[in-house]
């Protein structure tokens, strides 16, 4: 079933109603209120290099720290009889090597990175540019 309504049948008896034109006049536009825009330009030489993101050096050289870590931990582990007199275990041993290769490995990567800058810095270019500023007349820039 549905809810549509349903059609009523014409009547023949009643009479068409009138329909009367509207007319509509037409209106003057509105003008939109009139912003002043002032804008200045400034000219400047700037230096264009490329740089290398230091924390990705960084982080590469604290990840190959922990392999270096695993690796010494790994190489280099005592048997137990060995272990037992100083009370450490091999998870300790782990932990004491990865931090310490990871901090060398960080250094490593920074001294990487700012030697890749050094490098870099010799390739640069001078370039013009121009810089837009707009506001409006009434307000203070």
């Amino acid at each position: 079933m549905s809810n549509a309504p349903i059609p009523a049948e014409p009547n023949d008896s009643a009479a068409p109603a009138a329909v009367e034109p509207i007319i509509v006049e037409p209106t003057a536009p509105v003008p939109a209120p009139e912003i002043l825009i002032e804008t200045e330009v400034t000219s400047d030489t700037v230096t264009v290099r490329r740089a290398p993101k230091y924390g990705r050096f960084m982080t590469l050289g604290a990840g190959l720290g922990a392999i270096v870590a695993l690796v010494l931990t790994l190489a280099f582990t005592p048997t137990q009889s060995e272990i037992e007199p100083l009370g450490v275990d091999g998870g300790q041993v782990f932990g004491f090597l990865l931090l310490i290769c990871a901090s060398i490995g960080v250094a490593l990567g920074a001294l990487v990175a700012l030697a890749f800058d050094r490098a870099l810095a010799k390739r640069t270019a001078s370039v013009a540019v121009e810089h837009e500023v707009a506001h409006r007349v009434d307000e203070t820039p």
